[in-house]
């Protein structure tokens, strides 16, 4: 399928590594030239050479700290610089593994953290957004699609709850205010999902229980358990990037203000 992609122009926030990485590579590998944004110089460096060497397209990496506005607006300014216009914008900022703060009783909350989490994953997709919209409006034609996640479901996590939820209500206002522009806005909520950093994380637990990484995994997402979802297996990546680029698409115009769970159908809770 053609997802009439080639030769449109993107942005992609946290695309140095993890879900944003893998939209990045999947969007390149469909015909897009890209801008990758994140913090690491280096790491952001490396994933945008390996990509453009992967893909053939061009893709530059810039540097920049999503919760500060300047850095934002100049990001954008210079994405389009090295772009010449700009169609696509990816948020997946935040930070590595998502929120750790505020996973148990609310006086163990440290507010500080809360903020920082608050301001990296919706502030900084907010200050993204704003700063893209005009040049989106002015090709006529734009995808915003917002990496949130499942803490937006799962109650426990009042940081990643809260941040997430927040991500689905700012998705549906830009859908209704920007869809006459020619712009559609959608949200992803990743499930567990297999990344650069999995690999250590099932080691470094299998050696606490004192057995396999693999048993480790296959424990996860047995029947019954709290990870398992209906495939039975974690999913990866590639396969979150596959519905990002499908959102991105022209093949996606009737998609607009939706939140899409891509989890492998985990939970038995329904939505309608």
């Amino acid at each position: 399928m053609d997802l009439g992609l080639t030769n449109r122009h993107g942005i992609v926030v946290g695309g140095s590594r993890g879900i944003g990485k893998a939209i990045a590579r999947q969007l390149a590998e469909e015909g897009m030239d890209l801008v990758l944004v994140a913090r690491d110089p280096q790491r952001l460096h490396d994933s945008a050479q390996e990509i453009a060497e992967a893909s053939n397209r061009r893709v530059y990496p810039v540097v920049c700290d999503v919760t500060d506005r300047l850095q934002v607006d100049a990001m954008v300014e210079q994405a389009i610089d090295h772009l010449g216009d700009l169609h696509v914008l990816i948020n997946s900022g935040s930070a590595p593994g998502g929120s750790a703060t505020a996973t148990g009783y609310i006086d163990t909350i440290v507010d500080e953290d809360f903020l920082d989490d608050f301001n990296v994953k919706y502030m900084g997709a907010l200050r993204c957004a704003r700063a893209c919209i005009p040049h989106l409006q002015r090709a006529g034609w734009g995808r915003i699609v917002n990496i949130s996640g499942l803490n937006a479901r799962i109650a426990g996590n009042l940081s990643g709850g809260a941040r997430n939820t927040s991500l689905v209500h700012f998705t549906k206002t830009l859908a209704t205010q920007l869809g006459r522009d020619g712009i559609t806005v959608n949200c992803i909520h990743p499930g567990i999902t297999r990344t650069e950093r999995t690999a250590g994380m099932l080691a470094a637990r299998a050696d606490r229980k004192g057995i396999t990484p693999e048993e480790v995994e296959t424990a996860d997402f047995a029947e019954g358990a709290p990870r398992a979802n209906a495939l039975g297996r974690m999913i990866d990546a590639s396969e979150i990037a596959h519905l990002a680029a499908f959102l991105c698409s022209e093949k996606a115009w009737a998609i607009s203000g939706e939140t899409i769970a891509a989890d492998g159908g985990g939970g038995t809770s329904v939505y309608y």
